[in-house]
């Protein structure tokens, strides 16, 4: 069985703003998606977190977005593919350069927010996205929302020559589609820590999970994301990391 790679979203603080727990978290993943500047982040930001990440032995992922500060780039902008694509290509250079200055390099791209969630929505987004790390690195693996039906995406990527990395979400109610409750809805965001642990390991195994309206779904899984927002976050992302060392033993 292989085991999920667990992510966390990092470098998202700005300026005098600092918002995240990056030096707790960073010893218990396996992935960084490091912001661009866009939606967040400022140049030093990005080098503490890519030197931090460097130092743990963590793959760096690009994670571009909107150019949306004020939003947090969870507010859509109606943008062309051509200008998405441009939009990821200039971020993911900026980490990049960053990178190769602490003697390291991206390992995956992975973008945030509305941007994400536009391109799981919208095929030719999605494509534009696939063009930007074609045109940087074709060999680095672009990170995606698992859904219900993942194939027209697998299919896109195969015609793009582009590796996909199917990402899950062990503290989020999913609607049948495999797309992730809003959070408006009572119960989209999962607080208990028992039920966070057991969904995750839940997807490591490869196990159906319970949708809101009760239909069992079946999401691939080569990553799952996770928090470090707080202390109670970062338990959580121990106890998952706990159980999936069980499971790796068993």
């Amino acid at each position: 069985m292989a085991i999920p790679l667990l992510n966390c979203d990092m470098g998202e603080s700005f300026g005098n703003w600092s918002i995240g727990l990056d030096a707790e978290v960073m010893p218990h993943v396996d992935c960084a998606n490091i912001a661009c500047g866009y939606h967040a982040s400022d140049p030093h930001v990005m080098r503490r977190t890519v030197a931090l990440a460097h130092q743990h032995g963590v793959r760096i992922g690009a994670h571009p977005g909107y150019p949306d500060l004020m939003g947090f780039g969870r507010r859509s902008i109606a943008c062309s593919p051509a200008e998405v694509e441009d939009m990821v290509l200039y971020q993911v250079g900026a980490l990049a350069a960053i990178c190769q200055a602490e003697g390291t390099a991206l390992s995956y791209i992975k973008p945030h927010g509305a941007m994400y969630n536009d391109m799981a929505a919208n095929l030719e987004l999605l494509e534009g996205v696939m063009r930007a790390v074609r045109a940087y690195d074709a060999s680095l693996p672009l990170m995606v929302m698992a859904t219900a039906d993942p194939e027209p995406h697998r299919q896109l990527a195969k015609k793009m020559g582009i590796t996909l990395w199917f990402e899950t979400f062990a503290d989020r109610a999913y609607e049948a589609t495999g797309h992730l409750a809003s959070r408006r809805l009572e119960g989209a965001v999962h607080h208990d820590q028992a039920t966070i642990v057991a969904q995750a390991v839940a997807l490591a195994k490869g196990e159906a999970l319970t949708a809101r309206d009760g239909s069992t779904l079946q999401l691939p899984c080569d990553t799952l994301c996770v928090h470090g927002d707080n202390p109670e976050s970062v338990a959580a992302v121990r106890a998952i990391r706990d159980a999936f060392t069980a499971l790796e033993s068993a």
